[in-house]
Parts: structure tokens; C-alpha cells; sequence
């Protein structure tokens, strides 16, 4: 009784993230219909974002956040990606017993300061850094990317160092056993052993960086421009449903349900392919 009872609410609980998701989805599709029926697959590739005279005119294309959101995502990406890891070998295989658990605590209490915080601190602190070596209004995807990077490395770091700590310590004696150095041993068998949990603390932090929304908006510096370096202001998908969804209405309003149709394919896609590409690789 208590088996099947178990089994039932297992399987209840998985189906119910498919009938979420589809319904998202819906939701989604259904408030964009006007947007795609008027601007079709052209949406994509239109670049300006302007409300007509009456309230159901004007041109709107996506393009722009779309740009941005990918962008300041892969700069987040490449920047916390290593350090990440970095922080997740340190922890497990270098750091003395005494350093272990306040250095944890430590990266893994970034995770719980809030987005808005993040994006404080950027404007004001690192906004200046970034105008003065690299140039530009320090507004711009630099910057961006840079906050979301540091926001996403608690989240990587602490996943990989899990997966890093249940790699059985029979398979490292041995490798020390048979002459391998620190280097290679973290290598050959940390690395390969935990590849499934390193890449499953990519993915959330990718999705965590996708759909990031106050501390970019902070940084990024909403303009509707494709930024031609890497200090240019642009904007993001979330970002501009952030800022003009109270005062969007018909066609402009079904158009940033469009954008987030988008977004949410987007990450749909790119989760995706990451999960089932490199895990699959994996076996």
C-alpha cells in the first residue's frame, strides 16, 4: 500500500513539471498571438522598439534584447565558468582542513544577497573600475556580464564542490599509489569522476544568468542599440520587460509576451542541448 501510494505521488510530482512547463508555455504563446501574427519570424531580426500614436500602433523587434541577454550571458559564462571551478578544486583537494568550512560559508553566502544588491554594488563600485581600464560610460554589457558572473559562481562553485566530494577516496589512493601527481590526479580522475555534477552546476547558473533581471538592469544600461564593443549599453529581454511592462498595452504588450516566448525557448534550447549533448557524451 505504502509502495504504491509512494509510486503514485512520485510519478504524479513528475508529470505535474511537464503540465507546468506546457503551461507556460501557453501562457505565453497565447498573449503573443497579436505580436506574431503582426510582425511574423521579421520580429527576430527588428531592431527598433517604438510605440505608434494610438494605442495599438507601432514597430517592435526583438533583436536587440535578444542580443544583449546572449551576450552578457556568455561574458557571465566565460568569467565565472573558471573561477568557479577553481574555487571547487581549492576547496576539495588543496585547501587545509581549517580553511574548509568558514571559506564555504563564505562563497556560498553570496547565493542568499539579493539581485538588487548586487546591482547597487555594481553601479556604484565596479561601474567606475570597468570606465577606467577599459573605458566607455562604465554602463554597458562589461559590467553586466562581470555582476552576473559573480552572481552565478556561489551557485557553480557549490554544486561542483559536491561533485567533486564524491569521488571515492580508493580512486585517488591509487592514483597516488601509482606515482601521480596532485595536478593529475584532479585531472584524470576528480574531473572525469564529477563531470556530471560540473556540468549540471554550468547548466543552473546558465539559467540562473538568462533570465537575471535587477542587478542587470542597474548595469546594463537599457538602450535600445546592438552594442558594437563589449562596454557598449544595450538591453536585455528581462530588463526590458522590467522596465516597460506597467505601461505597455495592446500590440507593445503583446510583444514583450513575445520577447518572453522567446526567452523562454531560448533557455529551453540551451539547457537542453547542454544537458543532453554533454551528459550524453559523458556515458
Amino acid at each position: 500500500m505504502n509502495a504504491a501510494l509512494f509510486k503514485n505521488f512520485s510519478s504524479l510530482s513528475a508529470a505535474l513539471s511537464f503540465v507546468i512547463l506546457f503551461g507556460i508555455f501557453l501562457v505565453l504563446f497565447i498573449y503573443s498571438k497579436d505580436a506574431i501574427s503582426q510582425f511574423g519570424l521579421g520580429f527576430l531580426f527588428e531592431s527598433i522598439w517604438e510605440v505608434g500614436e494610438d494605442d495599438e500602433g507601432g514597430v517592435f523587434g526583438g533583436v536587440v534584447p535578444i542580443v544583449g541577454t546572449l551576450y552578457a550571458t556568455l561574458i557571465a559564462m566565460i568569467v565565472a565558468t573558471p573561477i568557479a571551478l577553481g574555487i571547487a578544486i581549492f576547496l576539495t583537494e588543496v585547501a587545509p582542513d581549517f580553511m574548509v568550512k568558514p571559506v564555504s560559508v563564505s562563497i556560498e553566502l553570496l547565493a542568499a544577497i539579493p539581485s538588487i544588491i548586487y546591482g547597487m554594488w555594481g553601479l556604484f563600485y565596479l561601474a567606475p573600475i570597468v570606465q577606467h581600464f577599459f573605458g566607455g560610460s562604465g554602463m554597458g554589457l562589461l559590467t553586466a556580464g562581470l555582476v552576473l558572473a559573480i552572481m552565478v559562481i556561489p551557485f557553480m562553485s557549490a554544486i561542483s564542490k559536491d561533485a567533486m566530494n564524491t569521488t571515492p577516496d580508493v580512486l585517488k589512493e591509487s592514483a597516488y599509489a601509482m606515482g601521480a601527481t596532485k595536478f593529475e590526479v584532479i585531472k584524470d580522475v576528480v574531473m572525469p569522476y564529477s563531470k556530471a555534477g560540473i556540468i549540471g552546476s554550468i547548466i543552473l547558473a546558465l539559467g540562473r544568468a538568462l533570465g537575471e533581471t535587477m542587478a542587470v538592469a542597474f548595469l546594463i544600461g537599457s538602450v535600445m542599440s546592438i552594442p558594437k564593443a563589449i562596454t557598449d549599453p544595450t538591453t536585455s529581454i528581462p530588463v526590458l520587460l522590467a522596465n516597460n511592462f506597467a505601461e505597455a498595452d495592446d500590440l507593445e504588450l503583446s510583444s514583450m509576451f513575445y520577447l518572453a516566448l522567446i526567452l523562454f525557448v531560448i533557455s529551453f534550447i540551451i539547457i537542453s542541448i547542454a544537458k543532453f549533448y554533454f551528459l550524453g557524451r559523458k556515458k
